[in-house]
C-alpha cells in the first residue's frame, strides 16, 4: 500500500541516490523516464535536496511503503499556484502507478492550500514524459526556460536543451 509522507533531512541519502538512478546513469534506463541520453553527471546533490526539503514554501513529498521509499515529487509555493518538479520512481517500479499517485497527491496538496493551478516544466525532447502529463491534463503554455548548462549541479547537457512549461486548472 502506498502511502504519503514529507521529506526530512535523514532521508536525503535515500534521495538522493533514488533521483539519481533514475534519470541518469544505466539503472535509469531501467525505467522509462531516464534522461541518460541527454545529460551526463548527476541530477541532484545532497545540498539541492536540503534546500528543497528545508525551504519555506516547499518539501519532497515521499512516497513509501512501510517506510520504502518508492518515489517522490519536489513542490513549492509560488504565490498563486503550486510548483513541482523531479517527480521520481525507483526504475524498477516505474509503469505500477506510483507516478500517478504522486500527481494526485500533488492535486491533494494545492487544494489543501486554496490553490487552483498547478505548473511544472518538462525537457523538451522527453516526447513520452510530455505525453504522459499531457493525458493527466496538463497543457502546454508556450513558455520556455533555459537548462542550466553550465552548473554541474544538474548534469552535464549532451545536446541543447529547453524547458517547456505546463499548467494543469483544478477545482
Amino acid at each position: 500500500m502506498t502511502n504519503f509522507r514529507k521529506a526530512g533531512i535523514s532521508d536525503i541519502p535515500s534521495l538522493h541516490s533514488l533521483v539519481n538512478s533514475a534519470y541518469r546513469g544505466d539503472s535509469s534506463k531501467k525505467g522509462w523516464t531516464t534522461e541518460a541520453e541527454l545529460l551526463d553527471g548527476q541530477r541532484t546533490d545532497p545540498e539541492g535536496l536540503r534546500e528543497m526539503i528545508s525551504g519555506p514554501d516547499s518539501q519532497i513529498e515521499l512516497a513509501v511503503d512501510d517506510e520504502k521509499i518508492l518515489g517522490c515529487v519536489y513542490i513549492k509555493r509560488e504565490e498563486d499556484q503550486l510548483y513541482f518538479g523531479m517527480l521520481t520512481v525507483n526504475p524498477e517500479l516505474q509503469t505500477q502507478g506510483i507516478g500517478k499517485k504522486l500527481l494526485l497527491r500533488v492535486e491533494v496538496i494545492a487544494q489543501e492550500l486554496g490553490l487552483k493551478t498547478i505548473r511544472m516544466t518538462v525537457i523538451g525532447q522527453r516526447e513520452e514524459l510530455i505525453a504522459f502529463y499531457e493525458r493527466r491534463g496538463y497543457r502546454r503554455t508556450g513558455k520556455t526556460e533555459p537548462f542550466p548548462d553550465h552548473d554541474p549541479r544538474f548534469g552535464l547537457p549532451k545536446t541543447s536543451l529547453v524547458f517547456h512549461e505546463f499548467v494543469k486548472k483544478i477545482d
